[in-house]
């Protein structure tokens, strides 16, 4: 029977960008610990591995002795927990600041290494309090394990993404399509399985210590553009709108009362700056290419999953 001596401790491992790094994990022949708040909804990451090699405990970043424990023997600690809005107890800066603090002095305290996803756009100064708490996570990071590698990726897009699919849904049942803010707002979005492979770049002691990587993808995109992809590709014709930022808001403050709101005021002060890779960066070598990693295009990726929104018995999956 295959052991499995080195020990990876992935929190948020059971969401939509854990799962991917776990798989990655996984696929290399560590031993991983997902620490999530309900173990037992994450039986879903067992056919990702070989028979014991993924094991779900339970933590919560709310409670340090948790996450201490999830830590306990582990080599490499990597936090992939984050959320787009708040519900209930979750709130931004329990999860992306405070969250975060313990799970990077947990790591030290244990003498593992810190694999840290955060976010472009991270900015102690923003109007967005998503934002705020992202560079509070940061800098809590910093403190706590110097060394730790900071990723920071623009939007990340993949079969179970939170964008894509959400205007692809939005666009099976609305004439139209909002474009807030006029739809300039510039994005770099990245493949999920890109984004794990930086993760794994960063395992495998390819990135450097004490570093923050900005990962987007192959080319920037406007708001307007990545929806005209999403009508092009599910073979929709839909009017696009646009919203200014003040209407947008207001919409927002009743959005954002829903179980899962389709729009926040926080997210609207987001759409107000571009979320993409910095000058700097690139010239210092931090990004997906500076990793040796060749980015894949949203053209290349998304058709493969938005499929399924078009007109039922109309559109055969494509090809794989």
């Amino acid at each position: 029977m295959q052991t499995f001596d080195r020990l990876v401790t992935v929190f948020g491992g059971s969401g939509f960008v854990g799962r991917h790094v776990v798989r990655a994990l996984a696929k290399r022949g560590f031993r991983i610990r997902v620490a999530v708040r309900r173990p037992d909804l994450a039986g879903h990451l067992q056919p990702l591995g070989a028979v014991g090699q993924i094991h779900a405990v339970q933590a919560n970043l709310r409670y340090p002795d948790s996450v201490r424990q999830a830590v306990a023997g582990a080599e490499i600690v990597i936090n992939c927990v984050g959320i787009l809005y708040e519900t209930g107890r979750q709130k931004f800066d329990s999860v992306q600041a405070r969250g975060a603090a313990a799970v990077a002095r947990a790591a030290s305290e244990a003498g593992a290494r810190l694999i840290h996803i955060s976010a472009i756009g991270a900015d102690a100064e923003s109007a967005a309090l998503y934002a705020r708490t992202k560079a509070a996570g940061e800098a809590a990071v910093r403190e706590a394990a110097a060394d730790a590698v900071i990723l920071r990726p623009s939007i990340v897009f993949g079969p179970e993404d939170d964008f894509f699919n959400r205007f692809a849904a939005m666009a099976q049942m609305s004439p139209v399509l909002p474009l807030v803010g006029g739809g300039e707002t510039r994005f770099q979005p990245v493949f999920v399985g890109d984004l794990a492979e930086a993760v794994m770049a960063a395992v495998d002691g390819r990135a450097n210590a004490g570093a923050t990587y900005e990962l987007g993808g192959p080319a920037v995109k406007s708001f307007r553009e990545l929806l005209e992809l999403v009508l092009k590709t599910t073979q929709r014709n839909r009017l696009l709108v646009p919203l200014p930022f003040g209407l947008a808001r207001l919409q927002a403050k009743v959005l954002q009362l829903l179980p899962k709101p389709m729009l926040t005021e926080d997210q609207v002060e987001l759409l107000k700056s571009d979320n993409v890779v910095s000058e700097a960066a690139k010239a210092e070598g931090r990004t997906l290419e500076g990793l040796g990693i060749h980015p894949q295009s949203v053209e290349a990726i998304v058709p493969s999953y938005l499929w399924r929104f078009r007109k039922h018995g109309q559109f055969a999956e494509p090809a794989r």
